[in-house]
């Protein structure tokens, strides 16, 4: 009997109408985790809390014998050693990292996959390269259009094994708004082994699927690149015979610190009457957040939350607050952002068959005790 990759490697399909969380899912689940919502109360999220998505496995790397070649389309090739990259002069951005399919578990109909609810986010503190500059030591020849990124991540998809690869625009690999790294540490120590170590790329704005982890071949191409993981997995279909468009950069969203305490099965909140300051964080990869609007009543009505500072940080997120004073009985909070381009969020999603760039507004309900009920 002859075996196939095809029999390890199911297609990509949509979830039955009664249809609940599969084991296969609830193993994805295991595997990656996202940011406990509690942990947006840090400016830089510690890398444990930072969210995790892993394709395949978690490569074991050795510093000392790793390696990042540059080749095809360029002049000099190279190739570079951690030692050799720490050379150059180094540049630390902060950035916030957002799966593209954050938020896949709460459509309907439910894409079969990595269950994200909202919490597949994070801001780190990224130090490495600028990739133009490695690019520019290389020299691109005439006639390039793609820089292709492979990581040492291997596995199966729908039947194709591969390595990780994703590509970039040449416009957008040697831009600097934003300045596109070759990441060796976060928050200032070494990449942690699922955060890709020794060496990652990270790609301001765009959604996590673009950030290549585990980083050891940097192909300038001159044709457009075609491989899974942008020309088919990566894709806003209606339907598994559309092209789609390809997914790219972060749409807005903002996302609540749940206040009060939580009940731990269904985690809903609970709060006592009175004054109970709202907080959380927003951002968007498509242009500055310029506001964020909070609704205590399932998006009856909004009010305006202020701003935090931007502190110089504009590929990062944002925090807000509000002041609300909770009365007794059951409420639903939610926020959501707007940024300078126009961007906001919707209260009905628009769906897509893949579950990506899903930034309805996030619900979170609330029970507020009555006056002197103790529990």
């Amino acid at each position: 009997m002859a075996h196939r990759l095809d029999d390890v490697s199911a297609p990509a399909r949509l979830a039955g109408p009664d249809e609940g969380i599969s084991q296969e899912e609830l193993a994805l689940a295991a595997r990656n985790h996202g940011i406990p919502l509690e942990a947006l109360r840090y400016d830089v999220t510690p890398p444990g809390l930072h969210y995790v998505l892993t394709h395949y496995d978690i490569p074991y790397a050795d510093e000392g014998s790793w390696e990042l070649v540059i080749g095809g389309r360029v002049r000099r090739p190279l190739r570079l050693g951690i030692d050799a990259l720490r050379k150059y002069p180094a540049v630390t951005s902060r950035v916030t990292l957002e799966c593209a399919g954050n938020g896949r578990a709460l459509l309907t109909p439910r894409p079969v996959s990595q269950p994200w609810l909202v919490e597949a986010v994070g801001t780190a503190e990224w130090t490495g390269v600028p990739l133009r500059v490695l690019l520019a030591e290389a020299g691109i020849e005439p006639g390039a259009v793609d820089v292709v990124f492979t990581g040492a991540d291997h596995g199966v998809e729908r039947g194709i094994e591969q390595d990780y690869r994703r590509a970039l625009p040449l416009d957008v690999a040697l831009g600097d708004a934003p300045e596109v790294l070759v990441a060796y540490a976060m928050n200032g120590g070494p990449l942690p082994p699922q955060h890709g170590h020794p060496v990652r790329l990270v790609v301001p704005g765009w959604y996590g699927m673009a950030h290549v982890k585990w980083l050891r071949d940097i192909t300038v191409a001159d044709a457009p690149f075609t491989g899974f993981q942008q020309a088919v997995a990566y894709r806003l279909r209606q339907d598994a015979d559309d092209e789609g468009e390809p997914v790219t950069r972060i749409a807005p969203r903002a996302l609540l610190v749940p206040p009060g305490f939580p009940d731990f099965m269904s985690r809903t909140r609970v709060v006592r009457p009175g004054p109970v300051a709202l907080e959380g964080r927003a951002w968007s990869g498509r242009a500055p957040v310029t506001g964020v609007e909070v609704s205590t009543d399932g998006g009856g009505s909004w009010r305006p939350a202020e701003l935090g500072p931007g502190d110089g940080h504009p590929w990062a997120w944002r925090s807000w607050r509000l002041a609300w004073t909770a009365t007794p009985g059951q409420h639903v909070l939610g926020a959501r952002a707007t940024d300078a381009e126009g961007h906001t969020q919707p209260l009905d999603q628009p769906w897509n068959r893949g579950g990506f760039a899903n930034n309805l507004v996030q619900r979170v309900p609330v029970l507020c005790l009555d006056p002197g009920d103790d529990g």
